[in-house]
């Protein structure tokens, strides 16, 4: 049985990041494009979504692959990932990302001239950051197909064995705090991988965030697998989840503001796995309660949701560019690139994606069922 509630919450968190990637103009963090006046406030409420916004959307990929495994075999599963993933991120770093850095390179002042001349003498020059190719935004997609080729035989193996160690899991899962039991290994990993291993989403030297969503997306596929036991535990532990996430957030603001030690870091990256998983369980358990149903609306957005991925940085990019400099303030600013993205990226998808079936693959679309 499809389990709308997952489609919603995977919309739901992508359309999020849309808004994310916007604040990024606004906040001190790096960026590619910032505006002439940054807003220090914003970073709070992006604080508190940068915690699980990733970690959630693991979760419910692992879980995608139980179903896609239900009915595939691991060759025609990791050829599908293939097609879904590796020709839309090809595409991505050769037409859609391309702009991204042009208009990087040009408020930097390292590039002067059209965009085709750009394309056709730089854009291909080199490694990002001191080079010019990049997969910028996209980057979620070869970690998804690292993991799946990873992990695929492993699946396939708990699937066709899974007795004993379901039931191990399920008998944890029953227990009143016992969806809990999972932050132990994240803890490990942040607490002894993240101090030597920053992000850098560049795959072969990002090992803190390699393994850490890994395990997450190791654990939507256990999870899914439970079926009804999971479903259960998520509806009995919901509001407690949102309790204990409250207080952890609550928690984290709290640490930051005291200066960096051993002790710290230890008690903060256990503060932060308790903070992220619980989120993830009281949104998986209201979305349970309240979304799985199907919808006209619903359907449309689901098969929107990965070209509005591929599509979004670039065309906020773009609008940024041409906005950064004006003295017009946080409102009229964010409501023209928020405004600009949605409407750019629909209109391209739906006027032109949509229309043309040569361009479905590239935008990761699969046949309409």
């Amino acid at each position: 049985m499809r389990r709308y509630d997952l489609d919603w919450l995977r919309v739901l968190v992508f359309g999020l990041l849309i808004f994310y990637h916007i604040g990024m103009f606004f906040v001190p963090w790096g960026f590619h494009l910032k505006n002439n006046v940054i807003y220090d406030d914003i970073r709070w409420p992006m604080l508190f979504v940068n915690q699980w916004r990733l970690p959630i959307l693991f979760v419910i990929s692992g879980m995608g692959t139980y179903y896609a495994l239900s009915f595939r075999s691991i060759s025609q599963f990791n050829m599908e990932r293939l097609k879904r993933l590796v020709i839309p991120l090809a595409f991505g770093m050769l037409f859609i990302v391309p702009p991204q850095v042009y208009f990087e390179r040009l408020a930097e002042g390292r590039f002067h001239g059209s965009y085709w001349v750009y394309y056709t003498t730089e854009a291909f020059k080199g490694v990002y950051p001191e080079g010019n190719l990049s997969w910028h935004h996209l980057w979620f997609l070869p970690y998804l197909f690292i993991f799946s080729l990873l992990l695929s035989p492993l699946f396939v193996y708990l699937k066709n064995n899974s007795n004993r160690f379901t039931n191990w899991i399920i008998r944890i899962t029953k227990k009143p705090l016992g969806l809990y039991f999972f932050v132990i290994p994240l803890y490990f990993v942040e607490a002894l991988v993240e101090p030597f291993f920053p992000v850098t989403h560049a795959l072969i030297d990002d090992w803190f965030t390699f393994s850490f969503f890994l395990i997450l997306f190791f654990y939507g596929f256990l999870l899914i697998s439970l079926k009804d036991q999971l479903w259960e535990s998520v509806d009995r532990i919901k509001r407690t989840a949102l309790i204990i996430g409250s207080i952890a957030f609550s928690t984290q603001l709290l640490i930051w503001q005291v200066e960096d030690s051993t002790v710290i870091h230890f008690t903060e990256a256990m503060v932060k796995v308790i903070n992220l998983w619980s989120w993830i369980l009281a949104f998986f358990g209201y979305a349970a309660k309240y979304l799985n149903k199907p919808g006209t609306l619903l359907k449309y957005c689901n098969r929107a949701v990965y070209p509005f991925y591929i599509l979004h940085q670039t065309i906020t990019i773009a609008i940024a560019y041409y906005l950064m400099d004006l003295d017009w303030g946080f409102w009229p600013k964010f409501l023209i690139l928020t405004v600009g993205t949605f409407a750019g990226c629909w209109l391209i998808y739906h006027f032109l994606i949509l229309k043309i079936k040569f361009l479905h693959p590239l935008f990761g679309l699969k046949k309409q069922t």
